[in-house]
Parts: C-alpha cells; structure tokens; sequence
C-alpha cells in the first residue's frame, strides 16, 4: 500500500512537471498606444454625457495639446451649461495655444454670464497666452474661487 502511494505520488509529480513544458507558450500581442490612440480616446470622452468623463477628457486634450479638439473644446466653452466644464474648456483651449480657442477664451473672459468663468477665463490667458494682457486680474485678484460651491 505505501508503494502505490509513492507511485501516485511520483505519478502527480511528474504529471505537474510535464503539462508546462508541452503547452505552447502563447505571448498576448497589444497594440502599440500612440499619441493618435490616446486623443481619439479622449474626444470620445468628451463627447460622453457623464461630467465627470468629459471634463477629464477636457482637461487631457489641453495636457496633450491637441489641436484636433479645438472646435469640440470651444463648443463646450460657448454652450455648455455648467461652470465647471466651460472652465476646463477655457484651460485646455489655453493650453493648446490655437488662435481660434485663444480667441475664444478671450472673448468668454469679456463676455461669459458668469463672473466666475470670465475671472478664470481672464487668467488662463494671462497665464498662459498673453501675460499682462488682463493686467486686473493679476492686480486685484477676485475673491478665492470656491470649487465645488455654487
């Protein structure tokens, strides 16, 4: 009875040991991620209706500079009916640095019906487009804006 023990044993064991050397080794082939892969991702994120996605895409195109969200960026700046995301839109457009949504920031800074969004408007193009363009507001600083507060 112990023999047939250490031969099932020694059965398992070899068993154990054979399967991975004949099984073929089998290597998973992904994509090489582009730059071209990662802004078309996130102009579907920013064609999402979740917020919170759209505005990380947002944010994103304008790290990366993608020119090819300039249109999209500048509608969401123009018509979109939360703060927070003509926000976004307003940084990114400043960060890409393309005339058309430079402009459009300008404008948004004079323009926008939200006081809180022609202040940040008026900043980030001072920061980052033209410095000392919109000299109040480097001057006199408005009251701390409050993210997350209406």
């Amino acid at each position: 009875m112990r023999t047939a023990w250490k031969r099932g044993i020694v059965a398992a064991l070899l068993i154990a040991i054979a399967i991975p050397a004949v099984a073929e080794d089998k290597v998973m082939v992904y994509p090489k991620v582009t730059r071209d892969i990662v802004v078309s991702n996130l102009m579907n994120g920013l064609a999402a209706q979740n917020k919170g996605l759209k505005e990380s895409a947002a944010f994103m195109l304008g790290e990366e500079k993608a020119t090819r969200a300039v249109v999209p960026l500048m509608q969401m700046l123009r018509s979109e009916q939360e703060e927070s995301s003509r926000i976004v839109a307003a940084l990114s457009l400043c960060r890409i640095g393309e005339p058309r949504g430079v402009y459009a920031v300008k404008q948004a800074a004079k323009y926008d019906a939200s006081e809180r969004v022609r202040t940040l408007c008026a900043w980030f193009y001072n920061q980052y487009v033209q410095p000392g363009s919109f000299e109040f507001v480097a001057v006199t600083p408005a009251a701390p804006v409050e993210y997350g507060s209406r």
